[in-house]
C-alpha cells in the first residue's frame, strides 16, 4: 500500500481507501444475511494495508466497522463518517448534529471520528450548513470528539461542483470529497487548484460507475454525447467508445483504468472504492496502486471529456 497525508490534517491515510456505501455494497442483500461477510471484507482491507474507512449515518454500517475494528489500535485507523442534513425547518438542528455524533460514536464503538462530514451538501443547502450546523460541528471538534470537520459534495444534483467552489474559497472544510471520474474530469480545474491552496484533504468519490463498468451504459452515454455535439463524430468507436484507453494504456479493464486516472490526479488523496466483492476489492486496491495511464491516453480523454460537468458516470 501506499500512504499520502491528507492535506492540512497531516493525517497518513491510505491512498486506497474503502467505501462502506450501504449494506449492499458490504456483500448484504437484506437483513437476513449475516455481518460475518461484510466484517470479513473489511479485515481483507486491513490486511491489504487499507488504513481509511468511509461511512455515514444512512448507510447503515457504522455498526458493522465498529465490529470490524474492535481490538485494533484505534490511531491506527483513520475512520470518516458522515451527518445527514438537518432540514432547512428543524427546530433545533445543532442539537441534531450533536445527536447525530453520539450515535455515530456509539454504532462504531469509538470515542472520536477522525472526519465528521456534513453529507450531499448541494448548493441550496449552502447557507444553512454555513450559519446553523457549522458551528454545531467546530463545538464538537473544539470538544475532541471529531478531530477533523469535512464535507461531501451532493455530485449528482451538482456535477459542476458550485458548492465546493464557493465554500473552499471561505475555508470552511479540512476535507472535502469531491466527485471525479474520466468522463467528468471538470474538478481538475475547478476545485483541485483550491484544494492544494488551502491544503483540504480531498477524498475521490465516483471514481468507478455504471458508464466505466457496464459496456453498454457506456455506449448509450457516449451516444447522446455525440449526439448533443458535445463529442465530435468520429472521434471514437461508437461500438467501444473508449478501446483505445485498454489498447494504448495497459490497463486490463476499464474500472482498473479509471482507478488509475484517479489515483495519480494531482489533488487526490484517496480514492475510494466499494464492493462486496472480496475477488473484487484485491483487483480495485492493485489498480489504485499501479502506474498512471500513458500521457497520450490522457491527452485523449482530456480532448474527449475534459470541457464537460454535467456527468456523474451513472
Amino acid at each position: 500500500m501506499d500512504y499520502t497525508t491528507l492535506g492540512r490534517t497531516e493525517l497518513k491515510v491510505s491512498i486506497a481507501g474503502l467505501g462502506c456505501g450501504g449494506p449492499s455494497r458490504l456483500g448484504l442483500r437484506d437483513a437476513s444475511d449475516s455481518v460475518d461477510h461484510a466484517v470479513a471484507l473489511i479485515k481483507q482491507a486491513l490486511d491489504l494495508g487499507v488504513n481509511f474507512l468511509d461511512t455515514a449515518q444512512t448507510y447503515g454500517t457504522e455498526s458493522i466497522i465498529g465490529k470490524a475494528i474492535k481490538g485494533m489500535a484505534r490511531e491506527k485507523l483513520v475512520i470518516s463518517t458522515k451527518k445527514t442534513l438537518p432540514p432547512p425547518d428543524h427546530p433545533n438542528p445543532e442539537e441534531e448534529v450533536r445527536a447525530g455524533l453520539e450515535q455515530s460514536l456509539k454504532q462504531l464503538d469509538t470515542d472520536y471520528i477522525d472526519i465528521y462530514h456534513l453529507h450531499g451538501v448541494e448548493p441550496k443547502d449552502y447557507d444553512h450548513a454555513k450559519k446553523r450546523l457549522m458551528p454545531a460541528m467546530r463545538r464538537l471538534k473544539e470538544q475532541g470528539k471529531i478531530r477533523f470537520i469535512g464535507v461531501t459534495e451532493g455530485f449528482v444534483e451538482d456535477p459542476g461542483h458550485q458548492m465546493l467552489q464557493g465554500s473552499l474559497k471561505e475555508d470552511l472544510w479540512d476535507v472535502v470529497m469531491v466527485g471525479f471520474n474520466l468522463l467528468n474530469p471538470s474538478a481538475r480545474k475547478t476545485l483541485f487548484p483550491l484544494t492544494r491552496q488551502k491544503r483540504a484533504g480531498t477524498l475521490n468519490m465516483f471514481a468507478v460507475r455504471r458508464g466505466l463498468s457496464q459496456p453498454q451504459r457506456l455506449k448509450a452515454m457516449v451516444a447522446e454525447l455525440i449526439k448533443t455535439g458535445a463529442i465530435a463524430r468520429g472521434a471514437v468507436n461508437p461500438d467501444d467508445p473508449l478501446d483505445f484507453v485498454l489498447r494504448d494504456g495497459g490497463a486490463a479493464t476499464l474500472p482498473e483504468a479509471a482507478y488509475r486516472f484517479c489515483r495519480h490526479e494531482p489533488g487526490v488523496d484517496v480514492v475510494l472504492t466499494g464492493t462486496g466483492n472480496p475477488a473484487h476489492l484485491q483487483e480495485n486496491i492493485a489498480a489504485i496502486l499501479k502506474p498512471a495511464l500513458p500521457r497520450p491516453v490522457l491527452d485523449k480523454l482530456e480532448e474527449l471529456f475534459g470541457k464537460l460537468d454535467h456527468l456523474t458516470g451513472n
